[in-house]
């Protein structure tokens, strides 16, 4: 659905949350950090004046939330749904305007073979029935950046119905275990999207652009089978990762590519579901989150206290960390939905009822399609699993961190260091200096190549784990010198010559009498202070583990 015109509002109190007595209860018998989101059973939350004086409503059990999303995927594509106008973000103002798009009299629809395609290849990656024949309807509602006043969609017979999406969210105290969950998709729509509104409070006045009129726009509609904010967040992750694994939207949510609506109700186990409320044009994966957990918190505190939740329209103030109302839905609106008339029904084939003879440029054959599906974010994390044998949550942090996967690649083509290395520096040295400095892996001064060479060196044990660190350091420096080159100007090479550190060894165990008795008498963690007098001794440029070798076999000589 087109984004909703925005509205000047009068500061309103948000609530702050405050956690007490331990912060949210569990349900008896479920894990620590289990992945059912329940609700606490009483609230903490300051109140605000009641407008009501219904009686305070009690739930004997654990409040239960229902979520359900409704996901806006802009489709990438040169051109927009129904009209030749170049699609391009942060165009100058009204400068990517058909005629079709400001919707002057006389102009018709041109539907753009690659949004269907796109939508049709989002449906197959979503595991949703492809209709074969589907309607596009026209939805009337009155907005500024609105002209037509109404706009094209699939409201009867979407494109995609039935299908489901699975995501994996980790729980337990150090969330190391994984618990895969799915999410059933309703429809996949296509629909286009409205101008923009810029509102200028300086002149009291707002400013209609009209280049993002008529963009193609896939809608995912998720049944209402999510209870938190963090399964909401982690779903769309996931669906975020497909969209751009398949190439049908770059999902850029900085850019508006993937706008969220939130479903949100609560109701006690066991009773019909409460009064919803819509949380519109979420933008961030925090913010989701955020927005969900706090509107389930608001609904529960106004129950318990009388109030009445009503069926309206909110967004979310994150500035206030709250949902602000927006308007209201008590009365149903009438959006007149009516068959689009200069549209036909769009026809899609498969192997079987492909037309004899039917020129492939004319016709989309799903089959086809479904042929070019490439691998999809769940299966490449069992293919790394599998392949480096690295823990499951690796595989996730890979794929959530942009072009880290690349990175990682790159490193293992180049490297003979074992895979477990690899991931170790990758995920929390080399990610670690980039969150540190908040770059992106495309801004990293430490090429693939570089740690590559790096890893090598430690790999063959030309420099010690501490020596690599300092490599590291200054590799991120970005002064344009190898690892090689490092470590010959810090002279970083661990030593070569046994001879002289079974001398040394031996000189630190004759100077340390104490600590030899210490080891003798049972305690093996005292040979870790001779392992680093000898190391100090040799500027760090020596083994420890052949430090410690040399160490036990004169100790027990």
């Amino acid at each position: 659905m087109a984004a909703p015109v925005l509205r000047r509002f009068r500061p309103r109190k948000c609530w702050g949350l405050t956690v007490l007595d331990g912060g949210f209860r569990r349900r008896r018998g479920s894990p620590t950090g289990s992945a059912s989101c329940w609700i606490r059973e009483q609230s903490s939350v300051a109140q605000r004046p009641l407008s009501t004086a219904q009686k305070p409503m009690k739930c004997e059990h654990k409040w239960a939330a229902v979520v359900g999303l409704e996901i806006h995927a802009q489709i990438s594509s040169n051109s927009k749904l129904f009209s030749g106008s170049k699609v391009s973000f942060a165009a100058p103002p009204n400068s990517l305007v058909s005629f079709f798009d400001a919707s002057l009299p006389g102009t018709l629809p041109v539907l753009n073979r690659r949004c269907v395609e796109a939508a049709v290849m989002t449906g197959l990656a979503l595991n949703c029935r492809i209709n074969k024949k589907s309607l596009f309807d026209r939805k009337h509602y009155f907005y500024a950046d609105l002209p037509a006043g109404y706009q094209i969609t699939q409201q009867r017979l979407p494109i995609a119905a039935d299908g489901s999406l699975t995501y994996g969210i980790f729980v337990g105290k150090k969330r190391s275990h994984m618990v895969t969950k799915t999410v059933r998709i309703k429809q996949i729509q296509l629909e286009q999207d409205s101008g923009k509104s810029l509102h200028d409070d300086l002149r009291s006045q707002t400013l209609i652009d009209l280049n993002r009129a008529g963009v193609g726009l896939l809608e995912v509609v998720l049944e209402p089978d999510l209870s938190c904010g963090e399964e909401a967040a982690i779903a769309v992750r996931e669906l975020q990762l497909i969209l751009q694994a398949l190439g049908t939207s770059q999902a850029n949510m900085a850019e508006g590519q993937l706008r969220v609506d939130a479903n949100i109700s609560v109701h006690c186990p066991g009773e019909p579901l409460g009064v919803r409320t819509e949380v519109k044009n979420l933008n961030s994966f925090r913010f989701l989150a955020k927005a969900i957990d706090y509107e389930i918190q608001r609904q529960i505190n106004e129950l318990e206290n009388g109030g009445k939740i009503l069926n309206e329209t909110r967004s979310f103030d994150y500035k206030l960390g709250c949902t602000v109302p927006m308007r209201d839905k008590e009365g149903k609106q009438d959006y007149r939905f009516m068959p689009e008339p200069n549209l036909p029904p769009l026809v899609l084939y498969d192997a079987t009822s492909l037309p004899a003879g039917a020129d492939a440029q004319q016709v989309i054959n799903i089959d086809h399609i479904r042929d070019m599906l490439p691998e999809l974010p769940s299966v490449t994390r069992e293919r790394l699993v599998q392949q480096y044998g690295m823990l499951p949550e690796h595989s996730f942090t890979l794929l959530n961190e942009v072009g880290l996967l690349q990175f990682f690649q790159s490193v293992m083509k180049e490297t003979r260091a074992e895979p477990k290395t690899v991931t170790n520096w990758v995920l929390n040295t080399f990610l670690g200096y980039l969150k540190q400095q908040n770059l992106a892996v495309s801004e990293s001064p430490v090429t693939p190549s570089a740690l590559a060479e790096l890893l090598d060196l430690l790999d063959r044990k030309a420099i010690s784990s501490a020596a690599a660190k300092q490599v590291f350091e200054e590799l991120w420096k970005g002064e344009g010198k190898t690892a090689a080159q490092i470590v010959s100007e810090k002279q970083l090479e661990l030593t070569q010559d046994l001879e002289a550190l079974e001398k040394l060894c031996h000189s630190t165990i004759e100077g340390h009498s104490q600590v030899v008795m210490d080891i003798k008498k049972g305690n093996p963690r005292a040979i870790n202070k001779l392992i680093g007098l000898v190391r100090k001794a040799t500027l760090n440029r020596a083994d420890p583990t052949v430090i410690k070798d040399i160490l036990e076999k004169k100790l027990t000589s």
